[in-house]
């Protein structure tokens, strides 16, 4: 539910794996200094700003020189650990040129699923943010599995935006928006600036696969725009390439496709 004494607009961004990375795996730097210095420029005009960031398995994979992405859990679990220090200390980094502070917080399923630990997040996340902090937000997939796991940071996203009240959760992509259908297979398919409904027809235009560097796909995004939304927030799904059109997205502008948040005081 909105919290509605609360004066900053506060915006969740999820980027993935294709948005930050090139695909060779190595961390796609230009795009991520263009990223970083356009949230630190959103966070200095009075905006609360949530990241939430894929990328951790990919780049340790880079990193340990790993052929290609691993497919038994130990490995996926070690290339997490290694990849995940890589990404925060290049966050911290890039950050404090802006004179921002960054913290990580690590989930599973679990910790939200339960009340009292679910609550402590919450709380954190507050501090965080009253604190004047950006939260960097990841699965925790060191020790993540199949049981606790969220299993794609769309879901993750959209349940962080529930968490702390967001009002616009944001999630960067490889694709333009949301397609009538599936713009890979037919070249004459048509982007949706908005859906106020998530009905059957929207789910069945869904369908497909995420990039090779990703975990998710279309189907996991129209799941984090139903989370996101019955909430309250709305979300948005906008091409990763040029983080500039962030700004685009905090000015109103139509970019992408709005999936608009049902009013919750109705």
């Amino acid at each position: 539910m909105q919290t509605e004494h609360r004066e900053k607009r506060r915006i969740v961004i999820k980027v993935g794996t294709s948005t930050l990375t090139y695909e060779t795996g190595h961390l796609n730097l230009r795009r991520i200094e263009s990223l970083i210095r356009v949230l630190s420029d959103i966070k200095n005009s009075g905006q609360e700003i949530i990241l939430v960031s894929s990328g951790a398995i990919g780049v340790g994979v880079s990193k340990l020189g790993l052929p290609c992405k691993p497919s038994d859990t130990p490995t996926k679990q070690a290339a997490a650990a290694v990849g995940q220090c890589e990404l925060m200390y290049m966050y911290d980094k890039q950050f404090s040129q802006y004179h921002h502070n960054v913290s990580q917080v690590l989930l599973t399923r679990d910790a939200i699923e339960d009340d009292a630990r679910c609550q402590n997040a919450r709380n954190t996340l507050e501090r965080l943010l009253q604190l004047s902090v950006i939260p960097i937000i990841n699965e925790n997939d060191t020790v993540a599995v199949e049981e606790i796991e969220f299993g794609d940071n769309d879901t993750l996203s959209a349940i962080v935006a529930e968490l702390v009240s967001a009002d616009t959760l944001i999630i960067m992509s490889d694709i333009d928006g949301f397609y009538d259908r599936d713009p890979r297979l037919y070249p004459d398919a048509k982007i949706i600036s908005r859906i106020d409904v998530i009905d059957d027809a929207v789910r069945r235009a869904a369908g497909g696969a995420g990039s090779r560097r990703g975990t998710g796909g279309m189907v996991t995004k129209i799941n984090a725009a139903e989370i996101a939304t019955r909430c309250g927030c709305d979300m948005l799904i906008i091409n990763g390439d040029d983080p500039k059109r962030l700004y685009d997205v905090v000015d109103g502008k139509v970019v992408g496709t709005l999936f608009k948040g049902v009013d919750v005081h109705d």
